[in-house]
């Protein structure tokens, strides 16, 4: 089963970051240790942090028209910071890796499986 976990950093909520803004390098640290741990275990397609949405564009979709807003996006309540994208036995386990992850406080991990196509098969 394929999972994408996404990190919902507290920093990104609470004090809009500056489009400058880089992570801390001891956190850095801390989490490539965690991907490791973690890619022993489970498989890691794909992972990677997120620049703040001050660098990011927006486009929704009304009345057939795409619209586009640069960031940032004022009425953002969960802005993502970054995701892994992994290979699992389990939800349960993909679970127990985001309870180990050295996240900051406040930080949110969602878990999101993802839709295969055996999912649609008749």
């Amino acid at each position: 089963m394929k999972f994408m976990m996404l990190m919902i950093p507290a920093a990104y909520q609470d004090r809009k970051p500056e489009p400058d803004f880089k992570p801390d390098q001891k956190a850095m640290e801390a989490m490539g240790r965690f991907n490791e741990e973690m890619g022993k275990e489970l498989k890691i397609e794909s992972l990677n942090g997120l620049h703040p949405q001050a660098k990011g564009a927006r486009v929704s979709f009304a009345n057939d028209k795409p619209s586009v807003t640069d960031g940032p996006f004022i009425k953002s309540k969960e802005v993502l910071g970054g995701y892994w994208l992994l290979e699992a036995p389990s939800k349960e386990e993909v679970v127990k890796w985001a309870q180990r992850c050295p996240a900051e406080e406040g930080d949110t991990i969602e878990i999101r499986q993802i839709f295969e196509p055996e999912d649609f098969a008749p």
